[in-house]
């Protein structure tokens, strides 16, 4: 799909849902929080994008969804996260489900659970478990082998929709001899199990997300006919892998819907609040808090858009794409919302507010984004066990890799690019080639030099400054796999499992982060609308990379910082998507009657 076609889609569905501080609209944070309060599960709001097909849009159109492109249903996801990331993990957590059936299953099963959901079916994703959490060929439950199915016994905890979700996709163990082909999917229709064979383990309280039924199932030998195990038996490591890259990949959607309305509300704040004879945004100080935070939000995006637009342009990327996604987008924007917290101040306390109460519960609730489908310390693994490849390609690739790299890298950063179909099971779980982002970066380089030759003034300067910067960014490649290879030699067997890989992985990430904004201004400068792409806005995105390597280094001045805020409140002032994306939101930042 086009960007124009997905600006259109989104864009109905905000006009649908209305302005959140609106108490008559459909998704109003007085209804939210009100859910919050109360720790009830919001089957109205689930109701009203069910309602708008919403769901759809993630589920495959050739068996009754909507679904060809995933960026489309991951932009909707952020939109209605920036409202509730609550109902956003709702929607997310029965399609999620779905992804197993997608990947292996057959054309039955895709069918019947498809027409299932669109009639308001709700499923859960039965992984995790109390005692082993993401060591996944650990866990116990298992599945004996009988006439005509099998039987299934165990528990599964800490899972999403346990209690309320009509089907249950379990992965449980079939074989014994402990190796990666010893797991299978099934899927558990709980009204076809004997009374009492499926058990509810009751619900957690949770610090954020508290509307959401969080809790879990016990399975008591549970007979599940052959025709529900998805894919073959031993194939379930695959598709839990293959599915987890989608789930952290998506994910990351509520955590930059919910840094928009942090940054939305606090906007509200600074523009109106006077202190010392002026306005907060006036203040040099608080300025730069907001530039640099609208800063990290773009910066997430970008790496989002690759990774997104990567499971379907470049599935082969798959296995390293999700991995840093789910590492440096929550984990960055966690930070954010910190921040701007110092800028509102008193008002995240007040729960009640009737236009900044929202806040405390995107401060909560983004935290689901850092731990759930993988927490930090599962992706940094991920991306560390791949380090040594990734470094390696992106220092010896050849000039027909690297030209072929940037093809591949325009179809994942050209948002208005046109992708073949989205078919989930091309993914692959080990990244053999490289991060092609890396590998193509000296010429993504090369060409935002030639689109700052298209700029005059100011902005032809921070362009330039900008290739600059990513230049000496690059030269921490060859650092970064210096001190690889000499780690690995130091430490040995311990490598694998040493503090100083997880050190490594940290600051890769970062530096795919820097690739991924100069990707995004140089592949889709045709397709941005104005003020993008804008020279100071990357200059100060590129400084936010280069000082998670050197901290104290700045690139920026006031000029820059002036421009960035600048960019940002005209946004926030039109009522725009903080985003490379020019979406009209149904915004109200006049919170005057509220004070």
């Amino acid at each position: 799909m086009t960007a124009q076609h997905n600006l259109t889609i989104a864009e109905q569905l905000e006009r649908d849902l209305g302005d959140p501080h609106d108490p008559a609209s459909l998704l109003s944070f007085q209804r939210i929080l009100r859910y919050d309060e109360l720790e009830e599960f919001p089957h109205e709001l689930v109701g009203e994008l069910q309602r708008r097909a919403v769901h759809e849009y993630c589920l495959p159109a050739e068996w009754g969804g909507r679904a060809g492109d995933v960026e489309t249903g991951f932009l909707l996801l952020r939109l209605v996260a920036r409202r509730d990331p609550t109902t956003a993990s709702a929607l997310m957590l029965t399609d999620l489900a779905f992804m197993p059936t997608w990947i292996g299953g057959s054309d039955e099963q895709r069918l019947r659970f498809v027409s299932m959901i669109n009639n308001g079916a709700k499923m859960a994703w039965g992984l995790s478990e109390r005692h082993h959490g993401s060591d996944v060929l650990a866990n116990d439950t298992h599945a004996e082998k009988v006439d005509g199915g099998y039987l299934l016994t165990g528990e599964k905890w800490l899972i999403g929709m346990a209690t309320l979700a009509d089907v249950v996709t379990v992965h449980a163990r079939t074989g014994a001899r402990g190796g990666p082909g010893d797991w299978s999917v099934f899927a558990i229709e709980k009204r076809l199990c004997s009374a009492g064979s499926v058990r509810e383990v009751p619900g957690e309280r949770l610090h954020g997300l508290r509307a959401l039924d969080l809790s879990g199932i016990r399975l008591d030998e549970v007979f599940v006919p052959e025709s529900h195990r998805i894919g073959t038996e031993g194939q379930g490591l695959e598709l839990v892998l293959k599915s987890a890259q989608v789930a952290r990949t998506t994910i990351s959607g509520i955590a930059l819907g919910a840094a928009d309305t942090a940054l939305r509300v606090t906007c509200d704040f600074i523009v109106t609040r006077e202190i010392f004879g002026k306005t907060v945004d006036q203040i040099p100080y608080t300025r730069r808090q907001i530039a640099e935070s609208f800063a990290d939000l773009l910066l997430a995006e970008a790496v989002a858009t690759g990774g997104v637009r990567g499971l379907q342009a470049c599935p082969e990327q798959a296995g390293v794409l999700s991995a840093i996604v789910k590492y440096f987008v929550p984990t960055s924007l966690e930070r954010t919302l910190a921040q701007l917290s110092l800028v509102l101040g008193a008002r995240l306390y007040l729960r009640e507010h009737p236009h900044y109460g929202i806040f405390q519960k995107m401060l909560r609730d983004i935290l689901v984004s850092v731990f759930a489908d993988g927490n930090t310390v599962v992706n940094l693994k991920s991306v560390g066990a791949q380090l040594e490849t990734i470094l390696s390609r992106g220092q010896t690739a050849t000039p027909e890799q690297r030209e072929a790299a940037a093809a591949k890298v325009a179809l994942m950063y050209d948002i208005d690019a046109k992708l073949e179909t989205w078919v989930p099971a091309r993914q692959q779980l080990f990244c053999r080639d490289g991060d092609i982002a890396l590998v193509a970066l000296p010429a993504a380089i090369e060409r935002l030099r030639e689109l700052a030759l298209t700029r005059d003034g100011e902005q032809r300067g921070w362009l330039e400054r900008s290739a600059d910067l990513a230049e000496r960014l690059l030269g921490q490649a060859d650092r970064l796999a210096a001190e690889q290879r000499d780690a690995q030699q130091r430490l040995g067997r311990d490598y694998g499992s040493s503090a100083e890989l997880y050190r490594l992985a940290e600051q890769y990430c970062a530096l795919h982060a820097g690739a991924a904004i100069i990707h995004l201004t140089v592949n889709s400068a045709a397709a941005l609308s104005d003020p993008f792409p804008d020279g100071a806005v990357l200059l100060l995105c590129l400084e936010r990379v280069w000082r998670i390597f050197h901290p104290t280094e700045t690139s920026t001045g006031v000029a820059e910082i002036d421009r960035v805020a600048e960019v940002l409140l005209l946004l926030h002032r039109d009522r725009k998507l903080f985003s490379h994306w020019q979406i009209q939101l149904q915004a109200s930042g006049d919170a005057g009657t509220t004070e």
